[in-house]
């Protein structure tokens, strides 16, 4: 594929990208603004959500630096979980090629529709870390459902840094320490279905490559933008983007 790309369609990959990042690199929700923009291009569903990959893998690896940079990632809490998001993302991605990913849609749409609802009405959830030494049982709870998500991401996307953060919520880290420590388990999910989608051969490096450049950019200065502003800003921005995630996914799946 050559990079001679449209002028025009350059901007808008390096706009939108840039865009994406910024959200993504707090609470996620980057395919909301990516994935339309890489269809709009007029490549196939399959290589538009493959390409995003490749754009997302850049972002969220520039994210995971500055956030563990600003001491925000407690790396020696989530090392141990990369390989489950890892592996269950490339599963996932294979599972594309097998079935038809609008079977979980449906599910997507309950659970974007309660994480949103609890994190409303749980006002001081998330201000400040009460995370504990988990007990066998919930350590395995907690271990299933990271690769429940990793294998979300791979098969679908949209919303996998919501039920990131979210997971991390309910194991008692802050909204700024889950954003970093799920940025990291995202960056595992998009690197494997990357990998898996590469081997397929979905990908369009001509427009994913620049998209990735602008996804970097927009991911130094998202993420700098919320360590700056705090929890207080994390949490805002989650339940925004949660419900755009919410009424857009609900609008594609009723049409």
């Amino acid at each position: 594929m050559p990079f001679d790309l449209d002028p025009s369609l350059l901007v808008i990959l390096i706009v939108f990208g840039f865009l994406a990042a910024f959200i993504d690199s707090v609470v996620g929700g980057g395919g909301l603004i990516a994935l339309p923009v890489l269809l709009f291009t007029g490549i196939s569903p399959a290589a538009a959500v493959a390409t995003n990959k490749l754009a997302g893998t850049i972002g969220s690896l520039t994210s995971t630096i500055m956030f563990y940079r600003s001491g925000k990632l407690d790396i020696k809490s989530v090392y141990k979980l990369f390989p489950l998001t890892f592996i269950g993302s490339m599963i996932g991605a294979w599972t594309v090629d097998l079935m038809n990913p609008e079977v979980l849609k449906p599910l997507m749409l309950v659970m974007l529709a309660a994480v949103a609802i609890y994190t409303i009405f749980k006002k001081d959830w998330g201000s400040v870390a009460t995370n504990k030494k988990l007990s066998k049982r919930h350590l395995t709870i907690f271990m299933t459902l990271i690769f429940a998500i990793g294998f979300y991401d791979g098969f679908i996307g949209p919303g996998t840094g919501s039920f990131l953060i979210f997971a991390f919520l309910m194991v008692g880290f802050d909204f700024l320490k889950a954003a970093g420590n799920s940025k990291f388990l995202n960056f595992g999910s998009n690197i494997s279905a990357l990998l898996m989608f590469m081997f397929l051969g979905h990908v369009n490096y001509a427009y994913g490559i620049t998209m990735g450049i602008a996804q970097l950019v927009g991911a130094i200065c998202g993420s700098k933008f919320a360590i700056a502003r705090g929890s207080g800003y994390v949490r805002a921005l989650f339940i925004v983007v949660t419900f755009l995630l919410l009424a857009k996914n609900t609008y594609d799946y009723l049409h």
